[in-house]
């Protein structure tokens, strides 16, 4: 390790946060990093190898911000030492400014020998995040389809994660979705330690969870299903080779969703509760719990840290506004989005066939997917007989609107671009006490939380 250069770097990137925060040009936590790598390319290896305590990597297509955020609260409440890329920034540069963040000037994290490393990580920087780590966990939470014009079908995804495993240290703990073909699919071939989790409730298995995203297995045949929960997840195997669905480690069994959180058994805990609901949710913190217990945490400390976990920016984030509640419910690609239709739907059937009050935002930038066709496998249809009012948003507000009249939903109270707009027309078609549940894509999710910021609503930070 050349010390004095990555002393170097260090001191430039810390040097380029504090000048991003003077100039109030972002947050720092992702020019750090970069300017950082660019001093010394082996930072995040010189750096991250040094965590002691274990270096976990969290991927997938939907969760991972969700799951990452519950293993550290677990992590906190063990007293156990971590680092955290909690801002979200997942890329190697983001990971490269967490771990400079801890950094001291001479390239020393203080205690890093008993120290974890906790790390959210873009699917396609899942191999040079491998390389670099060498991690001793590795959790994948679901494949689906995501912004195609960024990423590619989901074999090009799949065909990424395998490549990392073959830079990962072949004794590293893989905790895989069961229920989801795709990712169990990363267990072949693999020697190493494998922590399956899925979900045990017949209650949820339903013949309309979406489109699929995965049709047919590496050998060529087709998925068959004793149970599908949504889209291509459930009890499955395939119908040429022996490959089917693993028995879990660690599962969800009597699922009881609620609009304020999610309560459900799971073998070796009893029935846990968190305040974050939607089966999407009772995933991610399945795969919480199989890190957790890769690292060899308590069952008190797993319960505990799901029962005390809080919503990221935009993820069942809940704001009060002029005697309104806003229910954020981010959703970025079909399988998300349809989960929050079923949530809803859900939630409409526990209150007595509730009317629901929607808000759909969607933008078309980098970050959300320049393609907006993945609208149409949004099946809008499930809620439309209980949507009482609506309202769209984004830069694509005229596509939305498009898709809910085919969908049945009523005439929309606002189809405008502007946030401002689509905030005034929702407090002009509601009353206070009134709920609302607004799903935006993640700028569209960004551009209204700047207008809630600006009226006085949120904070302008993104916890």
């Amino acid at each position: 390790m050349n010390r004095v250069r990555l002393g170097a770097a260090v001191g430039a990137g810390k040097g380029a946060g504090l000048a991003t925060r003077l100039l109030r040009r972002g947050g720092g936590t992702a020019l750090p990093g970069l300017v950082a790598e660019r001093v010394h390319p082996q930072l995040v290896r010189d750096l991250g190898r040094s965590l002691g305590g274990g270096r976990v990597l969290i991927t997938g297509t939907n969760g991972k911000t969700t799951t990452s955020r519950i293993v550290a609260e677990v992590l906190a409440g063990a007293g156990r030492p971590f680092i955290h890329n909690r801002e979200g920034s997942n890329l190697m540069r983001g990971i490269a400014s967490t771990l400079l963040a801890r950094a001291s000037l001479s390239g020393r994290i203080a205690g890093a020998a008993t120290m974890v490393g906790l790390f959210e990580t873009d699917e396609a920087t899942l191999p040079p995040a491998a390389r670099a780590l060498a991690p001793t966990a590795l959790a994948f939470t679901n494949l689906f389809r995501d912004q195609l014009d960024r990423y590619g079908e989901v074999d090009t995804v799949a065909a990424l994660w395998r490549r990392a495993l073959e830079v990962a240290p072949r004794d590293a703990t893989l905790i895989l979705n069961a229920d989801d073909p795709s990712v169990a699919e990363m267990a072949q071939g693999w020697d190493g330690p494998v922590h399956w989790f899925g979900l045990d409730d017949e209650a949820f298995a339903t013949a309309g969870g979406g489109a699929y995203d995965a049709r047919w297995c590496g050998c060529g045949g087709d998925y068959a299903y004793e149970r599908r929960y949504f889209a291509h997840v459930g009890w499955w195997r395939c119908t040429r080779c022996a490959r089917k669905r693993e028995e879990p480690q660690t599962s969800a069994s009597a699922v009881d969703l609620g609009l304020e959180g999610a309560s459900f058994e799971v073998a070796g805990l009893g029935r846990v509760g968190m305040p974050l609901t939607g089966l999407y949710n009772v995933y991610n913190a399945l795969a919480a719990i199989g890190v957790c217990r890769s690292l060899g945490l308590s069952d008190e400390a797993i319960v505990a840290g799901l029962a005390r976990v809080k919503a990221a920016f935009g993820r069942q984030e809940v704001v009060e506004l002029e005697g309104r509640t806003l229910r954020l419910l981010l959703a970025k690609n079909p399988a998300g989005a349809n989960q929050v239709l079923l949530l809803l739907r859900t939630i409409a059937a526990k209150d007595g066939g509730a009317s629901l009050n929607v808000a759909l935002l969607l933008n078309d930038r980098f970050a959300d997917g320049r393609d907006v066709s993945w609208i149409w496998d949004v099946d809008h249809e499930l809620i439309a007989g209980q949507v009482a009012r609506c309202w769209l948003g984004g830069d694509r507000a005229e596509d939305l609107a498009v898709r809910v009249k085919y969908a049945g939903w009523p005439v929309p109270g606002a189809v405008a671009h502007e946030p401002a707009r689509v905030v005034d027309a929702i407090l002009a078609g509601t009353a206070p006490g009134d709920q609302v549940f607004v799903v935006p894509t993640y700028t569209a999710m960004l551009d209204l939380r700047a207008e809630l910021a600006r009226r006085g609503a949120v904070s302008g930070a993104m916890d």
